[in-house]
Order: structure tokens, then C-alpha cells, then sequence
């Protein structure tokens, strides 16, 4: 549209854009590796090369190179679960976990075995699978 061309924001758009349409346009490197990204954000997020953590919590003295990592960590110490299942009583501090959860409900085991099949709740349960596979010690 006409607005998002000449919004102040228009750059945002077409960075979230990159996100939907899948042509894989990843004008973003890294000059410290091969990298590349969709947009600066992710590129500012994945720096890591210089080793800086400029965000530091101020209750255990851990830091972090990216705030909302910080802000994350917090929840540790304020025991906040912002993400609340609507299926059953249970909250959690993060997202991820919230969406873990959901395929309990849901049935859904989204992470699959390439070896033999099987079909799997959490990442972490495919990837002690494969182990028997691969032959490491369980």
C-alpha cells in the first residue's frame, strides 16, 4: 500500500515482510563470519564474535549481549510467568516453554525421527533419540 511506502516505518514492514514470503532475501552480514539475515536486528543479536555483554542483571551479576536476554533472565529472579495455557492451569516465563507445553494438549509431536519415524513432544526428547541411532551413550 501507498502508506506503508511512505511511513517512517516502511523499512520495518518490509524487514517483517522478508519474514512471510519466503524468497529468502537475507541482506544482512556478518563481517566476522559467513552469515546473513533478514534483517539488522537478528544481525545486531547474532554478534557475538567480540564477546560483549553489555546487559548485566543487577541481582546476580550475570550479563547478557542482547536486552531482552537480560530481560528474560529476570524472571528468574521475580518468578514472572507471563504466558498462561488456556488448556490448564499451568504459566511460564517463556514463550518457547508455553509452546512446548500446548502440544500436550494438543497431541502434536512435531519433531521428527528422519531415522526411523518416530514422532516427538519436545526437541530434547529427539535428540536423546537419536542417540540409539548414532550410537552415543544415552
Amino acid at each position: 500500500s501507498s502508506a506503508a511506502r511512505t511511513s517512517p516505518h516502511s523499512g520495518h514492514l518490509k524487514q517483517h515482510e522478508r519474514m512471510h514470503t519466503g524468497d529468502g532475501e537475507r541482506p544482512y552480514h556478518c563481517n566476522q563470519c559467513d552469515k546473513t539475515f533478514s534483517d539488522s536486528g537478528h544481525l545486531r543479536g547474532h554478534q557475538t564474535h567480540t564477546g560483549e555483554r553489555p546487559y548485566q542483571c543487577f541481582q546476580c551479576g550475570k550479563s547478557f549481549s542482547e536486552s531482552g536476554h537480560l530481560k528474560e533472565h529476570r524472571r528468574i529472579h521475580t518468578g514472572e510467568k507471563p504466558y498462561h495455557c488456556n488448556q490448564c492451569d499451568k504459566s511460564f516465563s517463556r514463550l518457547e516453554r508455553l509452546k512446548g507445553h500446548q502440544s500436550i494438549h494438543t497431541g502434536e509431536r512435531p519433531f521428527h525421527c528422519t531415522q526411523c519415524g518416530k514422532n516427538f513432544f519436545r526437541s530434547g526428547e529427539l535428540k536423546r533419540h537419536q542417540r540409539i541411532h548414532s550410537g552415543e551413550p544415552a
